[in-house]
């Protein structure tokens, strides 16, 4: 690798781990902005997330940039392509905050409803998910980000109890009803974002060992535990 590659792809992962940061910092906001039903600190969500979509497009074109003056080969093309596509990923999961942020009006002006219990577990899974998912891309850690793949289920799990039980209280109680739907759709949400996440890991596997994880997790892991990428690979 000649220098000017090392140092245009050493600043390309800067700038990948700055939008990550950004993403999860607003994620978080997103979530007490939801615990608070507080629609000022929604707005800021908003703004935020209007930022990430710049810092999305300023990414994707550094990547299109060193793709067309080095025409990087094996590893270091597997490096960026994964970063195009994590940069997607979270931009898309900014975006799903963003949508949590603008139930938060619509559940406010309804008569008072607790947060539907197993969502926040599922704010706090996502969260957890992201975060592993930044540190097994920033560490190259295949583990963890196998271990993100396999939290997506528990997220699945509560996504589905939360529609189970949001249906019940609406049966119950029809007056909380549109409350009770804004609090599915943000259920629905995190459901995406640790979706996303699970993308965000599979795409990690697919730059550590150059195999692509995509509908077959347990196939791949009996792959990388027999194949062990080649040096220049």
């Amino acid at each position: 690798m000649n220098s000017h590659l090392r140092k245009d792809l050493e600043r390309l992962k800067t700038r990948i781990v700055g939008v990550a940061v950004a993403v999860e910092e607003n994620l978080r906001k997103s979530v007490k902005a939801l615990r608070e039903l507080s629609e000022e600190l929604a707005l800021d969500v908003c703004r935020t997330d209007a930022e990430i979509d710049k810092m999305e497009v300023e990414t994707e074109e550094e990547c299109l940039k060193i793709l067309a003056l080095h025409q990087p080969v094996a590893s270091d093309l597997r490096f960026v392509i994964t970063v195009l596509k994590i940069n997607n990923e979270l931009e898309h999961i900014g975006d799903m905050a963003a949508n949590v942020a603008k139930r938060i009006p619509f559940i406010k002006r309804e008569a008072p409803v607790e947060i539907p219990f197993g969502l926040e577990k599922m704010t706090s899974g996502t969260i957890a998910m992201l975060k592993d998912g930044i540190d097994a891309f920033l560490r190259e850690d295949e583990r963890l980000a196998i271990r993100v793949c396999e939290d997506d289920e528990t997220i699945d799990a509560e996504n589905r109890a939360c529609y189970g039980r949001v249906k019940e209280a609406i049966t119950q109680n029809p007056r909380n009803a549109m409350a009770e739907i804004n609090y599915l759709l943000v259920s629905k949400s995190f459901e995406r974002i640790a979706d996303l996440c699970t993308n965000i890991a599979e795409d990690i596997i697919y730059m550590k060992h150059s195999i692509i994880v995509r509908h077959n997790l347990k196939a791949a892991i009996e792959e990388m535990g027999a194949a062990q990428p080649r040096r220049g690979q």
